[in-house]
């Protein structure tokens, strides 16, 4: 009885802890496929393609990780060598190239994109000056961001003549 409440503190007191992975704090609670996608550029599929590339269960938890595990894992994600489809810049504009970015570099990259765009003047450019929606979707009740409601005035209430 007393060594399992003492395993049972010791799980909960790991589960509290978080674990850093390039840059980014998951909760030791997660199991790494939902812990993965928490890191900025790991999508879903990108999270499944790493736990069966690395043979990981996707339910165990990162507190039950070694150190050696985790590390095998920055190191995947840091080089990930999947298929094409998985990445997220194919065919790059800036060398044609197909790349997968993270994090800070990511945001990046989509700012000096739409700052092209701005500067060429396209569609999608003129769109995103103005602040309206670029791909197709309904303007006349979204995108207000200064609160101004379009509808019908009510008169007002006051002298007549």
């Amino acid at each position: 009885m007393i060594g399992e409440q003492k395993k049972k503190q010791l799980i909960e007191e790991r589960e509290d802890t978080l674990i850093r992975i390039l840059g980014h704090d998951i909760p030791s609670s997660k199991n790494i496929y939902t812990g993965l996608t928490k890191i900025k550029g790991v999508s879903w599929s990108i999270s499944n393609f790493i736990c069966t590339k690395l043979k990981l269960n996707k339910n165990i938890r990162f507190f039950e990780l070694n150190k050696e595990q985790i590390r095998e894992i920055e190191d995947t994600v840091k080089k990930i060598n999947c298929s094409d489809y998985l990445k997220n810049r194919r065919k790059d504009f800036d060398g044609g190239e197909t790349k997968h970015l993270l994090g800070n570099e990511l945001d990046m990259r989509k700012d000096f994109d739409i700052k092209r765009l701005k500067q060429i003047k396209s569609f999608k450019g003129i769109r995103h000056a103005f602040r309206l929606p670029v791909r197709g979707q309904s303007t006349r009740s979204h995108f207000r961001k200064s609160g101004i409601v379009v509808g019908v005035r009510k008169p007002k209430v006051g002298k007549k003549g």
